[in-house]
């Protein structure tokens, strides 16, 4: 009789990768509150938190938070006679630079390997045959990047991504959940239905209007009644929620995009000042272009998001590649302008932030 070998797929997740590179550098920060992102200016600053260590979390601040909310529960927790919060604006390139030489020792350790951002990606590990063999794996890659980087991450071992990116977060931070094809349901049932991947705010806020809090009171919801209050996303749900999942680990490293975007200390309209800000972001993508040794792309994209919080993508794809600085200015100036009149902007609203993306890239010129 054959016997069949598991899949066996890991997620590898670093924790609070921002933060943690801060303290690793600057052994000042270590032990305190602290969180990356923009400047609070005593709570009246622009901008989001990108990542925050865990004694800052323990205060209610996440990424992703107004700099300035996050700002007024640091001082709430200072008042309390907390350890007061040190806020940085981080250094992108150092945390770009570290990322590499991470997916550097990751993209040698499994069957197939998979970058899904700049702290995290999956490996595929069926060959070890056994989740025993793949928790001593795991045990060994949070080793070598300890070793080599001074960094802790969480890994989940799983029979699919869906649940090894679950499990990674389980035990965080310095993790590691192994979750075998029989302990799938006893280990998703009992947490909370917006751990599964998709689940946002306004999902969350649905099911908890029909009283379904829970993984295991998701599972017991007719696939009918998840198609009708999700469409055809409810038949991915229904899946999910037990734990099925038959996403590929792509065997691929290749960056699809490369870009950057800022968020304005003021909302503007003002022609000059945005304009000035997009050649200089589009100064820093194609210079990252060049440190990722690409010579070319297809695709500029431009964002921008208005003081309604409205945002907007236009992207152009030209005739021919793009294969210089002066030519990609170009084509964001060719996106750009209409959104500073009435093309694109038709109450002239001020703008908030602006971003710049190259797409479609490409090693070598043609």
């Amino acid at each position: 009789m054959t016997q069949t070998t598991p899949r066996i797929v890991m997620h590898v997740d670093m924790d609070a990768f921002y933060a943690a590179v801060e303290e690793r550098y600057s052994p000042e920060l270590r032990g305190k509150p602290l969180v990356v992102g923009a400047d609070p200016k005593d709570g009246h600053g622009r901008g989001v938190v990108t990542t925050a260590n865990y004694l800052a979390r323990k205060y209610g601040i996440g990424s992703a938070m107004p700099i300035s909310r996050a700002w007024r529960l640091a001082e709430a927790a200072r008042q309390r006679g907390e350890p007061a919060a040190t806020f940085v604006r981080g250094d992108h390139e150092l945390y770009r630079r570290i990322s590499g030489r991470i997916m550097d020792v990751l993209a040698t350790r499994g069957d197939a390997f998979q970058p899904a951002s700049i702290d995290e990606a999956y490996l595929d590990t069926s060959s070890l045959e056994t989740f025993e063999a793949a928790t001593d794996h795991a045990r060994q890659i949070k080793l070598a990047i300890l070793e080599q980087e001074g960094l802790s991450c969480s890994i989940g071992v799983a029979p699919n991504k869906l649940v090894a990116k679950i499990a990674s977060d389980f035990q965080k931070p310095d993790g590691l959940t192994v979750v075998q094809p029989a302990g799938i349901q006893d280990f998703l049932d009992p947490m909370l239905a917006r751990v599964i991947p998709g689940i946002g705010p306004k999902a969350d806020a649905l099911l908890r209007g029909h009283a379904i809090t829970t993984v295991r009171e998701l599972r017991a919801i007719e696939l009918d009644q998840l198609t009708g209050w999700f469409g055809k996303w409810g038949i991915d749900l229904f899946a999910k929620a037990r734990g099925i999942s038959d996403s590929a680990v792509a065997n691929d490293r290749e960056r699809k995009s490369v870009g950057e975007q800022e968020t304005f200390e003021q909302d503007t309209l003002e022609a000059g000042f945005i304009l000035e800000r997009a050649r200089a972001l589009t100064s820093s993508v194609f210079r990252t272009l060049g440190e990722a040794e690409f010579t070319a792309f297809r695709t500029v994209t431009v964002t921008v998001r208005f003081s309604n919080f409205t945002t907007l993508n236009r992207s152009h794809t030209p005739a021919q590649q793009i294969g210089s600085e002066d030519a990609m200015w170009i084509e964001v100036l060719r996106l750009l302008l209409p959104f500073l009149d009435h093309r694109e902007n038709s109450k002239l609203r001020p703008i908030r932030l602006i971003g710049v993306r190259a797409e479609k890239l490409q090693r070598d010129k043609a």
